[in-house]
């Protein structure tokens, strides 16, 4: 197969392109409004004593927990600002979990976003963990720069034709 039947072929399966690959907005006016929700998680890890300092709200920036909450939310309400291709949504629901992890020295981040709508919320799922873990850097970077934001990642989605997706497993 040439080069130019493989591109085709990838430009076929890719919705994103047109047939002269050219990048494109889907259009999805077609499509049935439906119920969907995405969930994605990922974790920032960082020094135990880092950790500590976020936990008993002993950062001098402030509440790290809230801010990256926010930061999460405000993400996902943007995601399409951020991301070319993505289509605008109105979010009817975005929630950030928080947990830090004493036994990974981590926080694990969660986001869980929903919204009726033709397309789907992953998206701005991934892109709220994502920002809520960079916020988090943010914040704590004057006591620990080699902090690492890993395993930002889908793990479950719901609604539209594709149906129901769950990641078999967590790590």
């Amino acid at each position: 197969m040439s080069i130019e039947d493989e591109k085709c072929n990838m430009t076929n399966k890719l919705s994103h392109f047109d047939e002269q690959g050219a990048a494109r907005m889907v259009d999805v006016s077609t499509k049935d409004e439906t119920f969907r929700e995405a969930v994605a998680e990922g974790r920032i890890m960082m020094l135990p004593e880092t950790l500590a300092i976020i936990v008993d709200r002993k950062i001098a920036k402030g509440d790290v927990f809230g801010v990256a909450r926010l930061a999460g939310i405000m993400a996902a309400k943007k995601t399409s600002e951020l991301i070319p291709l993505c289509h605008p949504l109105a979010l009817s629901s975005i929630a950030i979990d928080l947990q830090p992890d004493n036994t990974e020295s981590c926080v694990r981040i969660r986001a869980t976003v929903r919204t009726t709508g033709r397309t789907g919320v992953e998206m701005e799922a991934l892109t709220a963990v994502s920002a809520a873990g960079l916020t988090i850097y943010d914040m704590c970077k004057s006591v620990d720069r080699e902090m690492m934001i890993a395993d930002v990642r889908l793990m479950k989605k719901s609604g539209g034709k594709s149906g129901t997706f769950e990641r078999k497993t967590s790590s």
